[in-house]
């Protein structure tokens, strides 16, 4: 389909995202507007220690108006390779440096709206190196057993979309790989 942008415009300069409202000419003839949130980009880590536990996060979100037991992540800085943000964000976060990440894959976060684009880590091998915590980041580690994971995603447990996307990308990696 092809679609052509008549207009653009920046409507907002945020601290975490801008937005971006573009007028298109539709292939027939149609004309639209999309109100877009434009992001660098993010990482989120499955970090597995050699007990089987995931590393996960409970912090308070105040968009969704509580706690949400996530998966370590954060936005890409200015140059930064995904690799190096995963790398930065494990020692953050769970105050551990991963000795292996691989890349999963990625996904767009809500294309209808945003161009951010998530890429996914395993992080095994995990060693003591903390970095300071963002300002203002709260956060209360949680390890869970790989096994019970399931249950908590089934129950209610875990209602974040990128962890349970990212749990589910591990799970398909380890079950291929090992």
């Amino acid at each position: 389909m092809d679609y052509k942008v008549r207009e653009s415009r920046r409507a907002f300069d945020g601290k975490a995202f801008n937005v971006r409202v573009d007028l298109l000419d539709g292939p027939a003839g149609t004309a639209s507007r999309v109100d877009i949130v434009e992001h660098p980009g993010a990482i989120a880590l499955i970090p597995i220690d050699e007990q089987d536990r995931v590393w996960l996060v409970r912090q308070y979100r105040h968009p969704a108006g509580e706690e949400l037991l996530e998966l370590p992540a954060g936005t890409l800085e200015p140059g930064e390779s995904a690799e190096a943000c995963a790398a930065r964000e494990s020692r953050e976060e769970i105050g551990m440096a991963p000795g292996e990440l691989t890349h999963l894959g990625g996904t767009f976060l809500a294309p209808g709206y945003s161009t951010e684009f998530l890429h996914f880590f395993l992080a095994r091998g995990l060693i003591p190196a903390p970095l300071p915590p963002d300002p203002g980041e709260v956060l209360q580690l949680e390890k869970i057993p790989w096994e019970k994971l399931w249950d908590l995603i089934a129950n209610g447990g875990i209602r974040d979309a990128k962890t349970i996307a990212g749990l589910t990308l591990a799970r398909l990696w380890l079950e291929n790989t090992e």
